[in-house]
């Protein structure tokens, strides 16, 4: 069971783009780095929805478990559509799918593309399909990643009763394997996705903090989402009353790169994720997801 802590509220919040080019001898400078920073970058993509937890110890010392009474449920199913913000320019679109499943566990499917100017240099087209149980303990992935010249194939299986999580990456286009490893995990362990979904369960308020064991396969570790403040922000639908969470996945933690995650959840009983970003090195910049819209049956 994740463990929620109290605070005082004194304390004690892939890849470049290019901006609008004019010219074609402009663009074809910029080129040649958008290439370069997206190659290493892009793959980023495919986790932000998730970008929601991180290593760190419980701040304060009160121990709280959130009111069974106002705990929030999430929808038997959904679809979240967002656009992907880069410098200013729309990089993408993000299309997140939520279902239950017969055999009473859940189901996400989340597809990635480029769009635009960013598509035409560098096409991207991940799809991500992670399985939960009815408990939100995550029992498989798979990503099939399209991204340039890349085809990669990413399974990954965890199992609760072994305490371990195979993980399998495979190179479509050279027919070879990239990497397989197992890792241990614990008994429940989240997937990145299925933290997301599990924040959205709980009444972490401003000045808490909530610890979550998750893997992406490779690593397994302990990780903390703060709840920050609440703030209004305005979407295509309108504007949403959100609280703000931040997510410690970056430097070195679940993720070797230097970096910051917030999630905006909005501050009612469905906690809807309207916007997600993630500040990364300067020369890489900002990456934010906002909510355009919703569907549910």
């Amino acid at each position: 069971m994740p463990s929620v802590t109290g605070r005082l509220a004194n304390g004690s919040s892939p890849a470049g783009i290019v901006r609008p080019l004019a010219a074609g001898g402009v663009l074809a400078r910029r080129r040649e780095t958008l290439d370069g920073s997206m190659s290493h970058h892009l793959l980023l993509w495919g986790a932000v929805p998730f970008l929601l937890c991180a290593l760190c110890v419980p701040l304060g010392s009160q121990q709280i478990a959130p009111p069974e009474s106002t705990a929030r449920v999430l929808p038997p199913s959904e679809t979240l559509h967002f656009t992907v913000e880069w410098k200013l320019i729309t990089a993408g679109r993000a299309r997140l799918s939520w279902s239950g499943q017969p055999s009473g566990g859940w189901q996400t499917l989340l597809r990635i593309e480029s769009a635009g100017l960013v598509s035409k240099l560098f096409k991207v087209q991940d799809d991500f399909k992670s399985t939960f149980a009815a408990d939100l303990c995550a029992a498989g992935s798979e990503l099939m990643a399209s991204e340039g010249a890349r085809r990669r194939d990413t399974r990954i299986t965890y199992n609760r009763d072994t305490l371990k999580a195979h993980y399998l990456e495979r190179d479509l286009v050279k027919n070879t394997i990239v990497l397989e490893k197992e890792t241990d995990i614990p008994g429940c362990v989240y997937d990145i996705v299925g933290a997301l979904y599990h924040l959205r369960t709980l009444n972490l308020e401003p000045g808490q903090t909530v610890q979550l064991p998750v893997s992406d396969g490779k690593k397994s570790v302990s990780a903390r989402i703060e709840a920050q403040t609440r703030e209004e922000i305005k979407t295509p639908a309108g504007v949403r009353k959100t609280i703000r969470y931040e997510a410690f996945l970056f430097n070195n933690v679940l993720y070797q790169r230097q970096g910051r995650v917030f999630i905006w959840l909005t501050d009612d009983r469905q906690r809807v994720p309207v916007q997600i970003r993630v500040r990364l090195q300067f020369h890489i910049g900002t990456i934010t997801l906002l909510l355009e819209k919703e569907e549910r049956p």
